[in-house]
């Protein structure tokens, strides 16, 4: 039995988790930071403890997370997404102090965190992968000798690591040589490893990922797909689930795929399996991420199986409770990321303090955030506030009633990304359901909305905002 569990995050998925586990009957602990005193997660939670001054000693430090865990006497601890998700120590140290560690096995983490272990892993079990390196490259020239026999366009990768950072796609031998460099700087700096990997690159692609759930007793099953492929630098801005754009045949061969890479390295908990799918219609094993995602609200919606009370009952050592022909799907969901960036000053972050917020609302809408009025956003984390989620029936229905929803959240006192996902809802390729992750850089209608403004044009526009205001 799992009664109380810490939540090792803060925001809108410690919200979510604080939620889960008022419906299953167990305690909720949260942790904070100076930055976090007056988060919504700490006034949720039944207790919530301070944990260091800043993310390097709070929410990264696993030492202290476990402390804290000990000392409130938690059963097990989730890691949400971020931060400490996918860090084996945490895991590690999780069971050797017997506290259950909400999420796979240190081993499991480790293994598929590295993306040249993953690699070889889903090889062995016929899951297709991109062609590409064997193992890390050892120099520039053999990066150059690789890319002349793979051929252009590819992509260099950092082996750890994720978040689109250390990814830089090279388009002949000069681009590789500037990039090469810059990338093994972005590995080490970000992961704390100087090791990167080259793969061809799949131009404008579909990235298509599954849900997979699987238990300490061999059952694996998944919840269908969800079509990330509208991004910016390699940055999800929206999910869907279903794929608008699969067939029937595919989403099945696709979420095969995904059950049996589970099934090949012993998968337990909630975890992702990602692909991309090339215009030939070719899925190709991207990676997988060991933890819950972003974007899981989607999958919700539309099986209406609740995943973070999943996790907690499979780390608790319970078997699934369905099997693969009682999980259905009903209709569309779409998940807009709200950040707090100015998408007309090329996504400048935007923090300070909430001066007026309210959700959306009505049929099919939910909203995930960790938002009051009044509250003041701190710098020092992501800059993401809300997760705005829409379920319709169709498709057709589901644009309008995203359009109707994104005009229903209301975001004062920063600047949001909220215009920048209305003029995607009116790109009419979109509305189609025609899309691929190269789709924000093919309508120059969204790259002229983010252009960012020079001083020049910004001292013009305050200029004129200070002549209407004076009546000039």
């Amino acid at each position: 039995m799992i009664r109380k569990v810490l939540i090792a995050n803060r925001g809108e998925i410690a919200v979510r988790i604080i939620r889960a586990c008022k419906e299953l009957g167990i305690t909720s602990v949260a942790v904070y930071t100076d930055a976090d005193r007056h988060g919504l997660h700490v006034k949720k939670a039944d207790e919530s403890y301070y944990i260091g001054p800043d993310s390097q000693s709070g929410y990264l430090s696993v030492a202290r997370m476990v402390n804290i865990a000990r000392a409130a006497a938690c059963d097990a601890i989730h890691p949400g997404y971020g931060f400490l998700s996918e860090n084996p120590e945490l895991a590690r140290r999780c069971h050797r102090a017997r506290i259950r560690f909400i999420g796979p096995e240190a081993a499991l983490i480790e293994r598929m965190g590295d993306k040249l272990a993953a690699r070889a892993a889903m090889q062995a079990a016929g899951v297709p992968v991109v062609p590409g390196s064997e193992g890390n490259l050892e120099s520039l020239d053999k990066a150059l000798e690789l890319a002349e026999q793979i051929t252009y366009p590819v992509m260099l990768k950092a082996t750890t690591g994720g978040g689109g950072r250390g990814i830089r796609r090279c388009d002949t031998p000069e681009e590789l040589r500037r990039f090469y460099t810059r990338v093994l700087s972005e590995a080490s700096k970000a992961f704390g490893r100087a090791e990167i990997f080259m793969e061809k690159a799949i131009v404008n692609p579909r990235h298509i990922e599954v849900q997979i759930l699987g238990d300490a007793h061999g059952n694996v099953v998944h919840l269908f797909e969800r079509d990330c492929s509208i991004q910016r630098r390699h940055q999800k801005l929206l999910e869907i689930a279903p794929s608008p754009q699969l067939t029937k045949a595919q989403r099945q061969a696709v979420c095969q795929l995904a059950v049996r890479a589970a099934k090949a390295v012993n998968y337990t908990n909630a975890g992702t399996v990602e692909f991309l799918l090339d215009e030939s219609g070719k899925f190709y094993f991207m990676e997988m991420n060991t933890r819950l995602q972003v974007e899981h609200p989607v999958t919700e919606m539309i099986t209406g199986i609740d995943l973070v009370q999943e996790q907690i009952r499979i780390a608790a050592g319970d078997p699934l409770r369905i099997e693969q022909p009682e999980i259905t799907r009903r209709g569309y969901a779409m998940e807009f990321r709200i950040n707090a960036e100015d998408p007309k000053n090329d996504f400048l972050p935007s923090f300070g303090r909430i001066t007026r917020y309210f959700a959306a609302g009505g049929p099919g809408v939910r909203t995930d955030a960790a938002l009051y009025t009044g509250y003041a956003i701190p710098p020092h984390y992501d800059s993401m506030l809300a997760k705005l989620v829409v379920w319709a029936m169709d498709w057709d229905a589901l644009i309008r009633r995203s359009e109707r929803a994104l005009q229903d959240i209301g975001v004062y006192g920063v600047k949001t990304t909220i215009p920048y996902h209305q003029q995607i809802l009116k790109t009419p390729d979109f509305v189609a359901g025609r899309f691929d992750t190269g789709f924000v850089e093919a309508h120059p209608e969204l790259s002229a909305y983010s252009l960012k403004r020079s001083s020049a044009d910004l001292a013009a526009v305050i200029s004129a905002a200070i002549a209407a205001h004076r009546g000039l």
